[in-house]
């Protein structure tokens, strides 16, 4: 039995919510002003103040002299993930905004984790009826388009130890078949894309292209989300086409020099 996605409390604390994410975006990205924070979260300046306050206080962050906020010892993962978390969004951003602007389906941007992948950027589209912003949140690697792209990149080996033996593993029920899983990898890594057709969420269609590094290695998926109701297979190409050229955009902004000391 495959285990159940996150879904969002029946009676959600919207304050909780906010600290939340607050914590997630120092943590993952080095580092945030009161107004950069507040525009993120969308909220006031003051709320993103107290929110801000409250990490301090409970050692989640610490405000450095140049006023901006960062992870605190609660949080001391931060260091890495600057250096490649926080580049990748920053770079990606404009060129998620222009796949929206294309498309008017909301672009994501994800990054992988063993198992699992992060929503690092997302941008809504403007359709009434549109896939909602993940940013954030946290999904089954094998149940997401990006996730199934960054698993292809993995040989059997590396693939093994990603789902080790059930013995090892807090789930035992959530190891894949390997052979099958391998089966579809190795076609997505073909193709060079790969469509997820209701398998994270019902209702919900992705497709997406890896984004990769001046070495090759593929560092993050870049993905657009739609309602499946609007989904035209025909379409398909011109989806990938898209995504392709905002993928090779961002590689490209990726190895420019000029954009190395650029923070989100």
């Amino acid at each position: 039995m495959d285990k159940p996605l996150k879904t969002p409390p029946p009676y959600p604390i919207a304050s909780v919510d906010h600290a939340l994410r607050a914590a997630t975006i120092l943590q993952m990205e080095g580092g945030a002003t009161v107004a950069q924070l507040a525009e993120r979260l969308e909220v006031a300046r003051s709320t993103a103040h107290r929110i801000l306050a409250m990490l301090v206080y409970r050692d989640f962050a610490v405000q450095g002299e140049d006023r901006v906020y960062r992870a605190g010892p609660v949080l001391e993962l931060a260091a890495h993930s600057q250096s490649l978390v926080s580049r990748l969004r920053t770079v990606a951003l404009p060129h998620l905004n222009r796949v929206v602007d294309l498309l008017d389906e909301t672009a994501n941007l994800i990054v992988r984790t063993g198992e699992t992948v992060r929503f690092i950027a997302g941008v809504e589209c403007r359709q009434a009826l549109r896939v909602g912003s993940r940013e954030g949140m946290v999904f089954p690697a094998r149940r997401t388009t990006a996730g199934l792209l960054l698993l292809a990149e993995l040989d059997d080996e590396e693939l093994k130890e990603v789902y080790a033996p059930e013995g090892e593993r807090d789930h035992p029920a959530d190891r894949p078949d390997l052979a099958q899983l391998r089966q579809e990898l190795v076609l997505m890594r073909r193709n060079g894309f790969a469509v997820n057709r209701e398998r994270s969420e019902r209702g919900l269609v992705a497709v997406g292209v890896p984004v990769r590094g001046p070495d090759g290695t593929a560092l993050a998926g870049l993905s657009v989300s739609l309602p499946s109701v609007r989904y035209d297979p025909q379409r398909l190409r011109s989806l990938v086409a898209t995504l392709d050229a905002a993928a090779h955009a961002v590689e490209r902004d990726l190895g420019d020099p000029s954009t190395a000391s650029v923070r989100g």
